[in-house]
């Protein structure tokens, strides 16, 4: 039997969406019509109440919906909201004249999977950017620092449930974006990270722990995954890199230190909300190109 593109797209989408919907059918769903305040009849999907054609090609993805409130309302221009649906903000705006949409996801792989697959199966999305939190893990990486995710190690099982035992399939940033990126970094004279990151399940765990998942009593699994050149640790970039490779789209992860697993430095929850401005820049800048 042959696999199409897109039905591998929807094996990874309902991995990652099969236990929050159950058996509801999500292509069925964005083929309803159904009318907004003003009586227009749009197209919509099940978690993103917008008209298709309100959203960009261009998506940036912060997790937080306040952080993607603040990039849109500081960054972009003519900005219209398109969705708060669940409280998970959508705004659409302009960057430089080109037109740019900031998508709030939520937390962790199966959230995001949900916003991705309906950005790009419903509303067309061609180019998303994650702009998210991070810990740093090795001692060369400091807390404001950014990282941009050539690559994504996980312990997640949502590339098992697209390709079962058969193989560990690489989760990789898209080229093109990733080397964008840097250049725009270095021509803005601001420093990134550039490597591996690790995208967890589990934001309370054990592996800090030498007799915890991993340890062998006197190691812990961080340590080996820092032996192995892990940069940072955060919670969706497989499910975006998974996707993206799926729908044949184009894909980058890049985030800012806000905690330190060796350190145990970390900034305030308003800062997670409101800083991070050199993750954005770099980000909008590479996007619009």
């Amino acid at each position: 039997m042959d696999i199409t593109r897109r039905d591998l797209f929807k094996m990874a989408g309902v991995a990652a969406l099969g236990a929050a919907i159950g058996q509801f059918n999500v292509a069925q769903a964005a083929k309803t019509t159904t009318k907004n305040d003003e009586g227009e009849n749009f197209m919509s999907s099940i978690h993103i109440a917008a008209k298709v054609g309100e959203i960009a090609e261009r998506v940036l993805l912060p997790g937080d919906p306040v952080r993607a409130k603040i990039i849109a309302e500081n960054f972009l221009t003519d900005v219209h909201q398109y969705t708060a649906i669940r409280n998970i903000f959508g705004f659409t705006g302009k960057y430089k004249g080109e037109r740019v949409s900031i998508q709030a996801t939520g937390m962790g792989v199966p959230s995001i999977s949900i916003y991705l697959h309906e950005l790009i199966e419903v509303y067309g999305a061609k180019k998303l950017i994650r702009v998210g939190t991070c810990g740093g893990m090795k001692e060369n990486i400091h807390l404001r620092d950014v990282v941009i995710a050539q690559g994504v190690s996980t312990d997640s099982s949502i590339v098992k449930q697209v390709f079962g035992d058969v193989l560990n399939f690489s989760l990789i940033a898209d080229f093109e974006l990733l080397s964008r990126a840097a250049n725009v970094a270095k021509k803005l004279n601001l420093p990134v990270n550039v490597g591996n990151v690790i995208c967890v399940d589990l934001f309370y765990n054990d592996y800090d722990d030498p007799n915890g998942t991993f340890g062998d009593g006197k190691n812990t699994f961080n340590d080996k995954l820092r032996r192995y050149g892990i940069l940072a640790v955060e919670m969706e970039c497989a499910a975006l890199y998974l996707h993206a490779a799926a729908a044949n789209v184009q894909a980058l992860g890049i985030f800012t230190v806000s905690d330190h697993l060796l350190t145990k430095e970390l900034i305030t929850p308003e800062e997670r909300q409101s800083s991070f401005n050199d993750m954005i820049k770099i980000a909008l800048e590479t996007i619009i190109q």
